[in-house]
């Protein structure tokens, strides 16, 4: 009979859960996709090579979908056997509510086994992936997007306009105009065509274009005086076949450096990240000992050498500064402040680049910890949900979607607040990382217990019972007209 019950109790609980994760985690790629949507377009890439890339950048997607997912199947879960009677039914026939909990707890369990080696191993990989074929694309399939009837001025020293677009890849053009962007004392080009198509170049560094049926407008005007340029006709060039070829190495470049591939601790294990942190920890070491260093030496220039020089002579103590004349004393003053103000602006240079160290190494020990406080978000989550469930009572998707969302709020709020406090250097990062799981642990424990103990913790009429005497004591009696 157990076992029997353990496995309703699972199939139950997977029903909803396939069906929320599917839901779950097609918003968040569809998400990826609104961010990424600039990358796609205008490079001609295949159906199956977006598929991919979506599939290697949605793979982080997981880290959040699968702990909101236990959160919402648990309250369903538990909430539907309380609306049904079930609970009741499986209490009167002794089995208490931790018994019933158990095969979901392990089941759980394994969930966040599942989602710990996955972050591990199959998200660093894929990150990787992804961060190498958009670096692919970004060198091969410059973003080069051009809109119909508009002038676009995409192409370096160029202004460009096509009436019409067509092709696969938008390489068949109609109505082409191309004007070279130069000042009044340069030369002048114009080139009108009736048709054009972009042809793949021998060199990736240009962009080749074969023009049909058109004219070249030039006016030679460089080097030349005002009044020859005044006397000077214009030309026109009538052409057949024209080949052009624009140079876009400089946008090519600019691409490449946004993808550049380093690096980068997203691709690295708990393992590889270790090692990481102990790099980082050594060179913010080293930095922070030069800054100590240079700022020592800018104080005082001969305090390097008091420890390796011993005195001939008995040193007199220092004098007084107010036993020093007016001048001499000015003097000493204004050399002072000359120097602590030096120092601040020393330091204040100092301040981006101590940034910029204490908030990569941040980050890279917050996504190591996260490796694991995520695997134990899932169970936390659990407690919450099925705790939540078995009190409130209400399956489907009202009530319990409610209280999840609002969970799973929280949760964020927290992750992300303790994330910025890290990156800032006002939180320690490790606890940056478990700040949430610390703080909704003991939530989740306390809503197991009151799921134990039967509390009627959202009961409205124990709460009007509760403060019915403090209403009364502050209202007024009213009596019935037929009594005065």
């Amino acid at each position: 009979m157990i076992k029997k019950l353990d496995g309703y109790v699972i199939k139950t609980f997977f029903g909803p859960f396939m069906f929320i994760f599917s839901v779950l985690f097609f918003i968040f790629v569809v998400n990826i996709i609104w961010i990424r949507l600039a990358q796609f377009t205008g490079k001609g890439l295949s159906y199956w090579e977006i598929l991919r890339l979506l599939s290697y950048l949605s793979a982080i997607v997981v880290q959040l979908v699968l702990p909101l997912t236990i959160l919402l199947s648990a309250i369903m879960t538990f909430g539907d056997f309380g609306e049904r009677y079930e609970l009741a039914a499986m209490k009167a026939a002794g089995i208490s509510l931790t018994r019933i909990m158990l095969p979901l707890f392990f089941t759980t369990l394994l969930f966040s086994t599942f989602l710990f080696f996955f972050s591990n191993n199959v998200v660093p990989d894929f990150q990787r992936k992804a961060k190498n074929m958009l670096y692919n694309i970004a060198a091969t399939k410059p973003a080069l997007n051009f809109t119909p009837g508009q002038f676009i001025q995409q192409i370096p020293g160029y202004s460009v306009k096509f009436d019409k677009i067509s092709g696969e890849n938008g390489e068949n053009l109609t109505g082409v105009f191309i004007r070279k962007m130069a000042t009044s004392f340069e030369d002048q080009q114009s080139i009108v065509a009736e048709k054009g198509k972009f042809v793949p170049a021998d060199n990736p560094n240009y962009l080749k274009l074969v023009l049909f049926d058109g004219h070249i407008y030039e006016d030679q005007l460089n080097g030349v005086d005002y009044n020859q340029r005044m006397k000077q006709p214009d030309q026109a060039i009538k052409f057949d076949t024209l080949v052009s070829h624009f140079n876009i190495s400089e946008i090519i470049d600019k691409a490449l450096e946004a993808e550049k591939i380093t690096d980068d601790y997203s691709f690295q294990n708990i393992v590889q990240l270790n090692n990481t942190i102990k790099e980082a920890k050594k060179s913010n070491e080293g930095t922070l000992n030069n800054l100590t260093y240079e700022l020592v030496s800018q104080t005082n220039s001969y305090v390097n050498y008091i420890d390796k020089t011993k005195p001939k002579v008995k040193i007199s103590a220092p004098a007084q500064i107010d036993t020093v004349k007016l001048k001499k004393k000015q003097e000493i003053l204004y050399s002072a402040y000359n120097k602590i103000e030096s120092v601040k602006e020393s330091t204040k240079a100092k301040d981006s680049q101590l940034k910029d160290m204490h908030g990569y190494f941040a980050r890279v020990v917050m996504h190591q910890q996260r490796i694991a406080s995520f695997s134990i978000t899932c169970i936390i989550f659990f407690l919450i949900g099925s705790s939540l469930g078995s009190i409130i009572r209400k399956g489907g998707l009202g009530l319990p979607v409610v209280i999840a969302i609002a969970v799973f709020i929280l949760f964020y709020v927290l992750n992300l607040s303790a994330e910025n406090i890290a990156w800032a250097g006002n939180m320690d990062p490790y606890l940056a990382a478990w700040l949430p799981n610390l703080i909704l642990l003991p939530f989740g424990i306390w809503l197991t217990y009151k799921a134990l103990t039967d509390s009627q913790l959202f009961d409205v009429e124990k709460y009007k019972s509760f403060f019915k005497p403090i209403v009364n004591r502050f209202s007024k009696n009213k009596e019935h007209t037929r009594y005065r």
